[in-house]
């Protein structure tokens, strides 16, 4: 007979941030029907509120750790942190998108559900605990992001980011499907915690199971990689990041990276951190990534050389600082450095968050004047808009890795992870390409304090809105904060552990 679950069984209250997000796009659809055309941006200040109401029972739930709806969803402070580091970004870009869709003539009240829909999606994959429920937030997550991506319709360009996002999107998504399949196959389960247990008894190259074992785990990576654009996986990433909104940009480029690294680190590190060949003291996949994180920021890095698009050339530095965190992955395979690795990875996302919303929302205000996101579109800045430059330059320093900027913290930690897993290579691999970075990192600021536009008469000042004035301050100063007094996430970090716990 058919058992329902009780309440208390289900523990919805460990979930309650990321449940309270989706059921307020829900409600949100419905409230927006009444609101005119032309006053959307009441829409957007109910969204705000409800992804605050969201932040707030975060942090009432923050350090209560168990597992609710039967062990699909874990709350714990990894979880904790990583919702912190969404709802941030989502509120954030709603600032940056108020004016831009007026703007655009595309200021629609679903724009900001889909918005909701999408951080719900994250929410609940930084916290998924099955590989079902890794699938299905992954779709609530990537949906909207399609939809989103196409918004400026019929424009050619956003049309086409939509397109190949979606197709791309797709395909991945079956290859996960393909994935998780070959696990079930090979243990009988989809829960983490319980595929760890079954992983005990698997011996590399004595057992048949443990084929299947390394095969679905390679399908899995292949679509999580798509997601944070790691290469091989990552040649969507310039064209949409330069056809799709601004906004959404900023948008995609952490919440995805987020959710995506937070399921590869589940995976790896609960379901198969001690899948091992006998006698070694790492991860059997540790060197797989290992090279897949040295070929993205390589890649990343040398490609974003020649770009003189700003949105394309934020394409590939997204591409490279996934790489970054890859090196944190890969530093998570080595027995005793999980927990290090784990800490540092989170601490690189929360550093990435300020500082590339930060970038695009200086890029959304020059292109509201310009109309474009060339790098010729900045010659000036520095005179015309001397507050908005130095914030620019700030940010451009801290993806470089310089001190006293959120983006040094991040690569001093997970530097100091792959080095203490004893990956030096990848380590001086990591130093080297960084040093590669501050190149066209450079460009962007010599554009707006050495050059000067050849008609005196053009008018290269960028009118800020509020929403996007406050959202640049508020990410400027995240991200002198993180590089001046690190102590304020670590404190929050210190605790966090990625660990098997199979519930009775």
């Amino acid at each position: 007979m058919l058992q329902i679950p009780s309440l208390e069984t289900l523990n919805m209250g460990a979930a309650l941030p990321a449940i309270s997000v989706g059921a307020w796009a829900c409600i949100l659809l419905l409230v927006d029907l009444w609101i005119p055309r032309d006053r959307k941006t009441i829409t957007a200040a109910l969204s705000a509120g409800g992804l605050v109401f969201a932040f707030i029972a975060n942090l009432l739930v923050y350090n209560q750790t168990g597992d609710s709806f039967l062990g699909m969803f874990v709350a714990d402070q990894f979880t904790g942190f990583l919702n912190i580091v969404i709802l941030l970004t989502a509120l954030l870009s709603i600032g940056l998108s108020v004016t831009y869709l007026q703007r655009m003539d595309v200021d629609r009240g679903e724009y900001y559900e889909l918005i909701l829909f999408t951080t719900s999606g994250a929410m609940f994959m930084v916290a998924a605990n099955d590989l079902i429920s890794i699938f299905v937030a992954l779709e609530l997550l990537s949906i909207p992001l399609y939809v989103l991506s196409a918004l400026r319709a019929p424009d050619i360009r956003s049309e086409e980011a939509g397109l190949k996002y979606f197709l791309l999107g797709a395909f991945t998504s079956a290859f996960f499907v393909f994935g998780a399949s070959m696990i079930y196959g090979a243990t009988g389960t989809t829960n983490l915690p319980e595929i760890f247990a079954a992983v005990q008894n698997v011996r590399l190259g004595e057992d048949s199971s443990a084929l299947f074992l390394l095969l679905g785990a390679g399908l899995i990576l292949v679509s999580l990689g798509f997601k944070v654009a790691i290469v091989p996986f990552h040649e969507w990433t310039p064209d949409v990041y330069e056809g799709a909104p601004t906004p959404v940009v900023a948008y995609m480029s952490v919440v995805a990276k987020v959710g995506g690294f937070a399921a590869l680190l589940r995976i790896l590190i609960v379901a198969f951190g001690t899948l091992t060949l006998s006698g070694e003291q790492v991860a059997v996949w540790q060197n797989v990534i290992a090279i897949l994180a040295g070929l993205t920021v390589i890649i990343g890095n040398l490609v974003a050389v020649s770009q003189h698009n700003v949105k394309r050339l934020l394409a590939y530095s997204s591409v490279a600082n996934a790489g970054y965190i890859m090196m944190a992955l890969a530093a998570a395979g080595t027995a005793g450095v999980a927990n290090t690795a784990v800490q540092a990875a989170v601490i690189y996302l929360i550093a990435y968050a300020f500082t590339n919303i930060g970038a695009f929302a200086v890029v959304t205000a020059v292109e509201r004047v310009t109309g474009g996101t060339d790098l010729q579109d900045f010659v000036g800045l520095g005179k015309s808009r001397p507050v908005l430059a130095f914030m620019m330059a700030v940010f451009m320093l801290s993806l470089t890795g310089v001190p006293l900027t959120g983006g040094f913290i991040g690569k001093a930690f997970v530097f100091g992870a792959t080095l203490q897993a004893g990956l030096v290579g990848l380590a001086i691999i990591g130093v080297l390409t960084s040093v590669i970075s501050a190149y066209y990192y450079v460009r962007v600021i010599v554009q707006m304090y050495l050059h000067d536009h050849e008609d005196e008469a053009v008018d290269v000042t960028p009118g800020l809105s509020p929403s996007v004035h406050w959202v640049t301050s508020l990410a400027f100063a995240g991200t002198l904060a993180l590089g001046i007094l690190p102590a304020l996430v670590t404190v929050m970090t210190d605790r966090i552990a990625l660990v098997a716990t199979i519930t009775p």
